[in-house]
């Protein structure tokens, strides 16, 4: 029988075809007796036509049926179409019995249609005998109907045929009755939304665990789409679903990981090192989370011994639920280790921790700084979750169903531990779970010690920067002053910014700002070779312009002498050890004559505020930084009034990537003004100059300096001036005795005479006229001689046979500091004289 043989016509087209099956009723001869009127589809003749004819006829091969009847089994036919052409058919022939003269009913459908039917069977039944992929059926209430593997199963439990078991009448919602609730209403709450839109769920992964085993976890990734019946109505949802329980928990390891990496990595403070540690373990890895540490990493000094008797503090706490339970100890709580607590951090032989029920007897094994110092570990509670433990011991809430402990060790030091908590129907920790707490525990710990030693390097550069800078307040007759270095937020920022007041001569001066290049170690020792030689060049009593030639002077060979290889070696090497490109300002104030002199190697001018003016900087053009040299420094000459305010700063105040220098400037100014009118202290300016512009620890270190200057009262000061005569000396003695008794310095009447006649005598006998003397009234007794002469006086040791040579041997041995500095019409030799106590 060739049913198959012939060839259709290719014209003929049988994707056209599909849904046009015909019904033949057939006697026992083979004759149509009745027909649908889809056979004029297949063959192109009328079903009137087709009734009373031989069905054999209607076949391209008539020949394939000897008998005229179809074979009992059906099989494939080829229709031979009245326009031409054929058809491709495949036979469904079924016997009728009776008395009626039919004999056989054949349904002929297309055999495109047919091998799609019998692919799509094919399909289902591999789909539904394969046990990789589960597959469940859910009807319109989505309820569980068949399903292929009864162990995989989301909803209920299944017998042999894939059916639920209890019958098909079982009105029961299956995946309440298999899954934990929580699981349940989610993956229903997904079928719904695909019942009621029709758009298919692709491998959505959510936990599934089952009822009888809450504390196993598993995880499906889930995929489902909407069932419809012919008439294009809802008939259910069918679902398709891995079980992904591994691969979902390393994923979820690995992203943890990362996450852990990223987060630990962008901070150097130990403190928030150890919150992002507890903020990225909870919820993801744990329902609670603690961060314990040792007193010591917390001041950046290395942990001894982790062990009973240990002080820990619990610097970082995080809860899921945003909560922490009180049975807890809190945030910031000081923590003294016992032998009983070090027990809940020893892991046994098998890396997990002895169930809870067990903790409450003495165990055998190392104490709790081998614990801390070992593997992490891990605590069942079971049912047993507060068995064994008084109030205030601080291992598990309540709720809580098992325990984390992870040793926070980095390069052979125990910095603390880092305890989780889950809680609840969660699931408990497993070993593996205390291998990816120990990895992460690693990585933080190694980021809390980088921290900690940060921190101690900070600790270490801002003392040794403070210890360089003057007290914070002076207060002279000349002015009062304020200085406040800021140090910056990191190690990085600290080192470089700096202030000094110096005391001169006369009652008068110096306010001194700088800044060093760099930061850190280095630049705080370039602060203080800036700083120890602006105070040499200062006791010699230069003017600002001329000390700051001399400390450029000075730069240059520290940046030449390191070039050659005799400087310090380190990055700047041949750069000054630091102090090459650094700026530095210069001011010198004269309570006497409310004068002010000052100059800038590469600096931002003071801002002044005279009464009754608004403040703003000083016009003071810069010099070059020191050590680049190719420049004079200009010198400004300033006359402030009694209760003038003088703002010396680091440019590093003005810098401000989200504001420009001129408006951080102007707001300098109008703080600085404020504090004239009416008046206010330098350290009340300064916080409020602090607080308006710096909300935040800045960046990099700054200093500020505020002084409110002062005069001298009008009798305080007596002067005079001679001729080059001998007979000047007697009256300058009669003068000085007479002025001292106004003063009512009467005891120091013979020492002063004295000094005042030898300088006086040595001025007109070496220097020429004029000679000026002027005595000063402050703290100290001060007398100046001044004359025209550059020439500097020379201490020296005369010999017994020289006539001369002995004056100024005496006034050292008479006054308590005396000195000599250059003005611009000469010299000026004074001395100080301590004031008899009252």
């Amino acid at each position: 029988m060739r049913q198959t043989s012939a060839n259709p016509d290719p014209r003929s087209d049988g994707l056209s075809l599909v849904g046009c099956a015909a019904v033949l009723v057939l006697d026992g001869r083979g004759t149509v007796l009745t027909c649908t009127a889809e056979v004029e589809q297949l063959t192109g003749s009328p079903a009137a036509g087709v009734c009373g004819r031989p069905a054999a006829e209607l076949l391209a091969h008539p020949e394939d049926w000897p008998q005229g009847l179809p074979p009992p089994n059906g099989g494939r036919a080829v229709l031979r179409r009245a326009a031409g052409g054929t058809v491709e058919v495949c036979l469904e022939v079924l016997p009728l019995g009776g008395e009626t003269a039919a004999r056989h009913l054949v349904r002929l459908v297309p055999a495109v249609e047919a091998d799609r039917c019998g692919q799509d069977n094919a399909l289902v039944r591999a789909l539904f005998t394969q046990t990789r992929v589960c597959l469940a059926i859910h009807d319109r209430e989505l309820r569980t109907v068949r399903v292929n593997n009864p162990s995989m199963a989301l909803g209920l439990s299944v017998g042999a045929d894939g059916c639920p078991d209890g019958g098909a009448d079982r009105a029961v919602s299956g995946l309440e009755e298999a899954l934990l609730p929580g699981d349940a209403a989610a993956v229903r709450e997904q079928l719904r939304k695909v019942a009621e839109t029709g758009v298919p769920l692709v491998d959505w992964v959510h936990s599934a665990r089952r009822l009888e085993a809450p504390r196993v976890e598993r995880t499906v990734s889930l995929s489902a789409f909407r069932l419809e019946d012919a008439g294009g109505g809802f008939a259910g949802v069918a679902v398709a679903f891995t079980d992904v329980t591994e691969q979902e928990r390393t994923r979820q390891q690995l992203a943890l990981v990362a996450a852990a990496a990223k987060r630990l990595e962008s901070t150097l403070d130990v403190v928030r090192c150890a919150e992002q540690l507890a903020e990225v373990m909870v919820p993801d890895f744990a329902d609670l989370a603690a961060v314990d540490l040792t007193e010591a990493v917390l001041v950046g000094e290395e942990p001894g011994r982790f062990g009973p008797g240990s002080l820990l503090r619990r610097v970082a706490v995080a809860a899921a639920d945003g909560r922490w339970p009180e049975e807890l100890y809190p945030r910031d709580a000081a923590v003294l280790l016992r032998d009983r607590d070090c027990r809940w951090l020893r892991p046994d032989t098998t890396g997990l921790f002895a169930d809870v029920a067990e903790v409450r007897g003495p165990q055998d094994g190392g104490g709790g700084a081998d614990g801390a110092a070992g593997a992490a570990g891990a605590v069942g509670a079971g049912g047993a979750a507060g068995a064994g433990r008084e109030p205030g011991c601080a291992a598990l809430p309540h709720d809580a169903t098992s325990m984390l402990t992870v040793p926070l060790n980095a390069r052979g030091l125990a910095l603390g531990s880092l305890l989780l908590w889950r809680t609840g129907d969660r699931v408990p920790f497993r070993p593996d779970d205390a291998v990816l707490g120990e990895e992460i525990g690693s990585r933080a710990a190694l980021g809390m010690d980088s921290a900690r030693r940060y921190t101690r390097e900070h600790r270490t550069a801002e003392a040794l920067q403070r210890s360089l800078l003057p007290r914070a307040v002076v207060e002279v007759s000349a002015a009062e002053t304020v200085g406040q270095y800021v140090p910056a937020a990191t190690a990085a920022g600290i080192g470089g910014s700096w202030f000094d007041v110096v005391a001169l001569s006369s009652a008068r001066i110096a306010l001194v700002v700088g800044d060093v290049v760099g930061h850190g170690l280095e630049a705080t020792a370039a602060t203080g070779r800036l700083r120890t030689a602006v105070q040499t060049l200062s006791d010699l009593d230069m003017a600002p312009e001329e000390l700051l030639s001399h400390l450029d002077d000075l730069v240059v060979q520290l940046t030449a002498g390191d070039a050659d290889g005799s400087g310090a070696d380190g990055e700047d090497g041949g750069r000054g050890g630091g102090v090459y490109g650094s700026t530095c300002l210069y001011a010198v104030y004269d309570p006497v004559t409310g004068h002010c002199s000052m100059a800038s190697a590469g600096h931002p001018p003071p801002v002044v505020a005279l009464p009754g003016r608004p403040a703003g900087p000083a016009e003071l053009v810069p010099g070059p930084a020191l050590g680049v040299g190719g420049e004079p420094f200009e010198q400004l000459e300033l006359d402030l009034a009694p209760g003038s305010v003088l703002a010396l700063f680091t440019d590093k105040l003005l810098a401000d990537p989200a504001e420009g220098a001129e408006e951080r400037l102007r707001r300098l100014c109008a703080r600085v003004g404020s504090a004239v009118h009416p008046p206010a202290s330098p350290a009340e300016v300064g916080r409020c100059v602090l607080e308006e512009l710096l909300p935040e620890p800045p960046a990099q270190d700054l200093a500020l300096l505020v002084s409110r200057v002062r005069a001298l009262p009008a009798g305080a000061t007596a002067a005079w001036e001679f001729p080059g005569e001998p007979s000047a000396v007697a009256q300058a003695r009669e003068l000085v005795t007479a002025q001292l008794a106004v003063w009512g310095l009467e005891e120091l009447a013979f020492t002063t005479e004295l000094i005042a006649s030898e300088l006086v005598t040595n001025s007109i006998r070496y220097a020429g006229a004029p000679v000026g003397l002027r005595l000063i009234r402050d703290r100290v007794l001060v007398c100046e001689v001044s004359d025209p002469s550059q020439t500097q006086p020379r201490l020296r040791h005369a010999r017994l046979t020289d006539e001369g040579g002995r004056g100024l041997f005496l006034i050292a041995q008479l006054a308590h500091r005396w000195g000599s500095r250059y003005t611009r019409s000469g010299k000026t030799i004074w001395t100080e004289q301590q004031l008899p106590p009252v």
